[in-house]
Order: structure tokens, then C-alpha cells, then sequence
């Protein structure tokens, strides 16, 4: 069985690898070379982290975590190479329960034999930090994420995490 990762530890990785890609974005404009892919941040120590979010798409676009990358469960078999290469890999779900099959399946990849492989406890039910979501049919044809907070700063209208929708694989 896989290992679980906390959400203030997730939230804790997350606000060191944002700080270390604004670092890397700085120095990366000033030698004129390209950004670093925002769904794999390096933090402090060089190490990449890939958060993976198993919901279905549809999940994804109405509220994920900011910088995580969607490989819907049903799709993750086959696209599992995508994380080659990653030293770790959080996988995230509604509850926590399919994040940790699916962080079993990647940790038995060969190409992640060397990972950190860990399910976010409780899920995003658990998550208190920021969401953003996908604008689709909102005047965006390109997907870009927006902040679903409001202007206070507090989450405007998070997701119900228990809304899988009709693709869900569980």
C-alpha cells in the first residue's frame, strides 16, 4: 500500500515549489530560455513534484488544485509514462480512496520505480487551500485556469467533492 501525504505537507510542497519556479521563471527570462512546465514544479532541493488529480475532466475543469495535472483514473494505465521522471508524485481524488489505488498502480510503474509515490489524505474534501478551475464555455476556448477564489481571498464556489459526474470511475 502507498504512502499518504498530509494536506499541509501538500500545501507546504506546493507553496516551496511555487516560490522555487518563480526563482527558476526569473532566471530563466533573464538567459532567455523557457518556463518550467506548470504542472511539474521543482522545489528548494531540485526535487520534482507532479500532483496527479484522478477525477474525471469534467471534475477537474469545475475546481483542482492549482498546478496539478489531470490523468482521469480510467486513462492512468496508459498514460502512467507521462510521470517518468518525477522524484515525487501525489496523486489526488474526492475522498482519498481511489488516490491511493492509483498511487499503488504508479508506484508498480518501473518508471517511477524511484518516486515518492503518495495519496493526499482525505482527498479534496480534506484540501483548504486555493482551487482553480478551467474556463470552459465562458467566452475561453483555450482552457485557462481561473481563481476560484472571490475577492475577500476565500474560495467563491469550491466544487462539491461528491459531484463525480457521469465518468466516474468509482
Amino acid at each position: 500500500m502507498s504512502a499518504e501525504i498530509e494536506v499541509d505537507e501538500l500545501a507546504a510542497l506546493l507553496e516551496t515549489a511555487a516560490d522555487a519556479t518563480v526563482t527558476d521563471r526569473s532566471a530563466a527570462d533573464e538567459a532567455a530560455a523557457d518556463s518550467p512546465d506548470d504542472a511539474t514544479a521543482a522545489d528548494a532541493t531540485g526535487e520534482s513534484l507532479v500532483v496527479v488529480d484522478v477525477r474525471s475532466k469534467r471534475a477537474f475543469d469545475r475546481g483542482h488544485i492549482p498546478g496539478s495535472r489531470n490523468v482521469p483514473f480510467p486513462e492512468l494505465t496508459s498514460r502512467v509514462e507521462e510521470l517518468s521522471g518525477a522524484s515525487r508524485i501525489v496523486t489526488v481524488c474526492p475522498h482519498g480512496i481511489a488516490s491511493q489505488q492509483a498511487a499503488d498502480l504508479i508506484t508498480s510503474y518501473a518508471g517511477t520505480a524511484d518516486a515518492t509515490v503518495e495519496s493526499l489524505r482525505g482527498g479534496l474534501e480534506a484540501w483548504d487551500g486555493p482551487l482553480e478551475a478551467t474556463a470552459l464555455g465562458s467566452g475561453s476556448t483555450d482552457g485557462e485556469s481561473v481563481d476560484t477564489r472571490s475577492d475577500d481571498g476565500g474560495a467563491s464556489s469550491r466544487p462539491d467533492p461528491d459531484d463525480e459526474g457521469p465518468e466516474a470511475p468509482f
